[in-house]
């Protein structure tokens, strides 16, 4: 446990991963919300005044009355957590690591920049080395540290445990809720009773992000996991929870057993070290036929395990199972700060604040 707690900021914070990292931010045992920031339209208003609050949790009465700041970096704490939009992500978080703060981004602008880590704590923790490499190539007092993808990160959390059994490729289909549009987000009268078969991007990030996070962390760069990933992503009427449909394929040849051995034994970094937003079981087999699902499942380890089910033979590859996370905890605001507390535990953040 930390001895002291630093304040953090977070940038996009009206928006819907800003206000989860806000809610997942509130009683944090060593981060102490000091500093959000937004555009030019809500800066100086009160954050109740600027913010539409959508959680079903309400927000503090210190948040609320917190004063809105530009997303510009004069007054913003070391470490801040980007909820910004990748549209005006990329140049906003450079600003703010070259002025010396160290940015955990949600945003897809930097991820795959070969000096960036794309970090899931559990799976590739040593990726974090790369900040050393950041630090020698470019002209930042900070530094940047990204999240994957939300699908990426369930795809890459099951798939982590079964690189043993010499993974050599993955067909993967998703069913994505409509939290992660944002809010908005889509319209009802295009998703109500209906699944539309096309989300922007996302397809392409599942097949190179997981490649780098499943990599190896060799001399400064991280060597690419040879798997072939091939992904299909559509969105569903779903509120929160991300479900992917995987067949994979391996060089060796596990049996069922090898396969749910290795999902019940998986644990990585953050629940060696107890990090607090780590769930004690970052994966979970489930065996019933008919699990896992959003409305049952999507909240377990607070939303931070991702549950694994339907393992079976499949006769286009070797076995297909069905895995399923919250898309806008795992798969975003509690990963950010996953990632931040693996950060803090390794000396990369001054141990100071309030």
């Amino acid at each position: 446990m930390a001895d002291s707690t630093i304040d953090v900021g977070v940038l996009g914070a009206t928006g819907a991963v800003g206000q989860e990292l806000i809610s997942q931010l509130s009683a944090h045992p060593w981060f102490n919300l000091a500093w959000i920031g937004a555009s030019e339209r809500s800066a100086g208003r009160f954050y109740d005044e600027a913010a539409t609050w959508r959680l079903p949790v309400p927000c503090s009465d210190s948040v609320a009355k917190m004063r809105v700041d530009s997303a510009v970096p004069d007054r913003a704490p070391e470490l801040v957590f980007s909820g910004l939009d990748s549209i005006v992500a990329g140049e906003i978080e450079v600003r703010f690591a070259k002025a010396g703060h160290l940015v955990v981004s949600n945003a897809s602008n930097h991820r795959m920049a070969d000096d960036v880590p794309l970090l899931v704590p559990e799976v590739n923790s040593d990726h974090l080395g790369l900040l050393e490499r950041q630090a020698s190539v470019r002209a930042w007092a900070g530094r940047i540290v990204t999240n994957p993808n939300c699908s990426t990160i369930m795809l890459a959390m099951a798939l982590a445990p079964l690189r043993q059994f010499g993974l050599q490729a993955v067909n993967v289909t998703t069913l994505q809720a409509v939290s992660g549009a944002g809010y908005p987000g889509v319209a009802s009268l295009n998703i109500l009773g209906n699944v539309i078969p096309y989300i922007g991007g996302e397809e392409e990030k599942m097949e190179t992000e997981t490649k780098k996070i499943l990599g190896t962390l060799r001399e400064g760069r991280v060597d690419e996991h040879p798997v072939v990933v091939s992904a299909h992503t559509t969105r569903v009427p779903v509120i929160n929870g991300h479900t992917e449909m995987l067949s994979v394929g391996f060089k060796a040849h596990p049996s069922e057993h090898d396969i749910i051995h290795a999902f019940r034994e998986f644990v990585g970094r953050p629940q060696y070290e107890q990090l607090p937003t780590a769930p004690l079981q970052p994966l979970e087999y489930l065996t019933a036929v008919d699990r896992p699902q959003p409305l049952l499942d999507v909240d377990r380890g607070k939303g931070m395990t991702v549950t694994v089910g339907r393992l079976r033979q499949c006769r286009l590859l070797d076995y297909k199972l069905v895995v399923l996370g919250h898309n806008t905890v795992r798969g975003a605001a509690g990963a950010a700060i996953l990632n931040a507390e693996l950060m803090y535990k390794d000396g990369l953040l001054a141990r100071s604040g309030r």
